[in-house]
């Protein structure tokens, strides 16, 4: 039996009982992922308040309670937790919103079963959860004019760059590079600011629009 502190708490809202249930169940399979709630929308926040998740699996789009309106909520919070938007990518608006409120991750209502639980463990440790059909709305919407300034990075960061875009946390970066989880927060830092982005997910898709993953995996 694991200790409790290693289980990742979840908290799935979607006004969809039926979409909620069938995650509730994949994820609680799972040995080391349990759902603490699953809610509608106009219970989300106080759930969240309620239970601490370190992940909450997010409807962008709900009749009650506006998605966005929940994840900005969730942003306020102290230590907020890990945020990521379960959609249909219908409406490329929604998308970049839930993008600039702070989004961790983007997942469709179809994924696969076999690859839920392991998304949520990559949100949980700070990696990125980000479906192809996703990348490609956002990569589509991305400002022509964003200045990506890859030549002012360094070999390190170039490096650290290209494996936040694989999808992975500081720590598992650090274990591939050999270096300390503080040294590679350092050159997350030092690269989104070089970039001009605000985040993870930012700097990946730019990574991905300039071609430096062509042939990486």
């Amino acid at each position: 039996m694991r200790a409790v502190e290693d289980v990742i708490r979840v908290v799935v809202v979607d006004d969809e009982a039926l979409v909620r249930s069938g995650f509730s169940l994949i994820l609680n399979a799972a040995p080391d992922v349990e759902v603490v709630a699953a809610t509608g929308g106009a219970g989300a926040f106080d759930a969240v308040r309620e239970h601490r998740p370190h992940v909450v699996l997010l409807d962008i789009r709900m009749p009650d309670v506006d998605g966005l309106t929940v994840l900005r909520l969730i942003r306020t919070l102290p230590a907020p937790p890990v945020v990521a938007m379960l959609t249909t990518f219908d409406a490329d608006e929604y998308v970049l919103s839930a993008l600039d409120a702070g989004a961790a991750g983007f997942l469709l209502k179809d994924t696969d079963p076999e690859d839920l639980a392991q998304l949520v463990r990559t949100l949980s440790a700070g990696g990125l959860a980000i479906s192809s059909k996703a990348s490609r709305t956002l990569l589509r919407n991305l400002p022509g004019d964003t200045p990506c300034r890859f030549e002012s990075l360094t070999g390190p960061e170039r490096e650290v760059l290209l494996l936040l875009a694989e999808g992975l946390s500081n720590a598992d970066i650090g274990v591939r590079l050999h270096l300390g989880t503080g040294t590679v927060r350092a050159h997350v830092s030092a690269l989104l600011a070089k970039l001009r982005v605000t985040g993870r997910i930012q700097a990946a898709l730019l990574a991905q629009r300039a071609g430096l993953l062509d042939g990486v995996r």
